[in-house]
């Protein structure tokens, strides 16, 4: 078998261009340096056009000459020529490039951004960790060190191959594609105004982070939805970029498995806490009944039962909302659709919060919608809706309006003078604990819950007022 002694060889002389960025560009091939690198290579469909060793025997060169691969024996000086270490592993392959282009990330969960981040070994590093917390992808805009950088890749252990790398895009173009796929941008910064361990992160999430020395620029962090930081407890100034990094994305990954069971645990938080208030007036209403019942006026008897029977309703209302929570986080909601009027229920609302006096009222607009869908849990979502539009409005009825559209229902609950932002109004289906904020912590969310179950949607949009949206599947007939 020949072995090639020299760095003139046109082979070799063409891989060792390899080494510098134009020619990678040139020929949209890189180096894959070492055992872990060259493995998981091999294990891609394009696998390697080339494998410089300087074993024979080893099995990845075997494994290599059984794919199709050419194979090249080199001795230890020009093994040394193909490499950036002092100690190369005796394995060099040459690779096609990997990176896709920023709309194949469809749906993505979590995404690593980076910023003007120059050091090829943070950046290999982030790649790593953004394979093992199971991330959907790391995007290095085009300020960013080369992906394909022989340091990055080695850096990367093998995890390059893994996931979807995007490489040479603008940070505001990215920020804006993720932000229309439904991810909520996080600026990683140490002064950031959010604590990382407090933030929700079970939604669509992108980590922007910034370069290793200066972090990100104003003009980066504008354009995120919030600033966050990583708590540190001890003496240190702050964290090196990849160890930042490894933190945020194994943050996203523990909610993802634990969001379930998180978010269960805020909405029985929040159901006790509204439970509290119908419980506190129906005792006191009762007191009141059973001691001075003689001195009341038949009048303020009956408005004394009226209000406990209204805080009945709402008991009956949370305790209904509590369990469907629990159904829609175990993944076992089940529904019972039938032919429903629409306008039929937002009639039983209306007449339900009629005997409040400070409840503002609630109207029909337009012609009945007839549409086959589970009936609790369609009053359930209105109910969530119109109590949300109280909490987050001020001005006028709430107006409830319905559709059929391509075998769909879409429902809309709108009122004027809202007292929150878009951003903000968004934020309203994510489950959230007492103390923070106003309204309801659970009725939203089981909302969003139950209409993701089959197969549809709900929003809030900000513009003359507050309106939310129903969105979901109903037959044209009833099957």
């Amino acid at each position: 078998m020949i072995v090639i002694t020299s760095v003139r060889n046109p082979k070799v002389a063409a891989a060792v261009r390899l080494k510098k960025r134009a020619f990678r560009e040139r020929d949209r091939r890189f180096l894959a340096e070492g055992a872990q690198a060259v493995a998981e290579a091999l294990g891609q469909p394009a696998g390697l056009a080339t494998l410089f060793h300087t074993e024979p025997e080893h099995p990845l060169v075997r494994r290599a000459g059984a794919s199709g691969t050419e194979l090249v024996h080199v001795d230890e000086d020009v093994m040394r020529r193909l490499t950036s270490t002092v100690t190369p592993q005796g394995l060099v392959g040459v690779a096609s490039f990997v990176d896709v282009a920023l709309e194949t990330v469809a749906h993505p969960g979590c995404v690593a951004v980076l910023h003007e981040v120059r050091d090829p070994g943070n950046a290999g590093t982030v790649l790593r960790s953004a394979d093992a917390a199971g991330a959907d992808g790391v995007v290095f805009t085009g300020s960013c060190v080369d992906a394909y950088n022989p340091k990055t890749v080695r850096a990367s252990a093998g995890s390059l191959f893994h996931l979807p790398i995007v490489r040479g895009v603008d940070t505001a173009q990215t920020v804006a594609a993720l932000r229309e796929r439904g991810c909520r941008i996080l600026a990683m910064a140490a002064d950031g105004e959010q604590d990382l361990y407090h933030l929700d992160l079970t939604e669509p999430t992108a980590f922007l982070f910034g370069n290793e020395a200066w972090g990100l620029p104003r003009e980066a962090v504008a354009l995120a939805d919030e600033t966050v930081r990583v708590p540190i407890r001890g003496d240190a100034e702050s964290l090196n970029l990849a160890a930042a990094a490894t933190v945020c994305l194994f943050e996203w990954a523990r909610q993802q498995r634990e969001g379930p069971r998180a978010a269960l645990e805020a909405v029985i938080a929040a159901a006790a806490h509204d439970i509290r208030s119908p419980l506190t007036a129906m005792k006191g209403f009762g007191y009141a009944l059973s001691r001075r019942w003689e001195q009341m006026t038949e009048e303020q008897r009956t408005l004394m039962l009226q209000g406990i029977v209204y805080d009945t309703d709402r008991l009956n209302a949370i305790v209904r909302q509590l369990v469907d929570a629990a159904r829609i986080t175990a993944g076992t909601l089940d529904l019972f659709p039938e032919r429903v009027s629409v306008h039929e229920l937002v009639t039983q609302i209306s007449s339900s919060v009629a005997p409040d006096p400070d409840h503002p009222g609630v109207a029909w607009e337009g012609p009945d919608v007839q549409a086959f869908v589970d009936p609790e849990r369609l009053r359930l979502v209105l109910d969530a809706f119109v109590e949300s539009l109280v909490w987050w409005t001020s001005e006028g009825p709430v107006r409830v309006s319905a559709e059929r559209r391509d075998g769909r229902l879409v429902v809309r609950a709108w009122r004027k003078d809202a007292h929150l932002g878009p951003e903000e109004a968004a934020g309203l289906f994510r489950p959230r604990a007492p103390g923070t904020g106003a309204g309801s912590k659970i009725g939203l969310f089981v909302a969003r819950g139950v209409a993701e179950a089959q197969g549809g949607s709900v929003s809030a949009e900000v513009d003359d007022g507050l309106r939310f949206t129903l969105d979901v599947p109903s037959p044209d007939s009833t099957p």
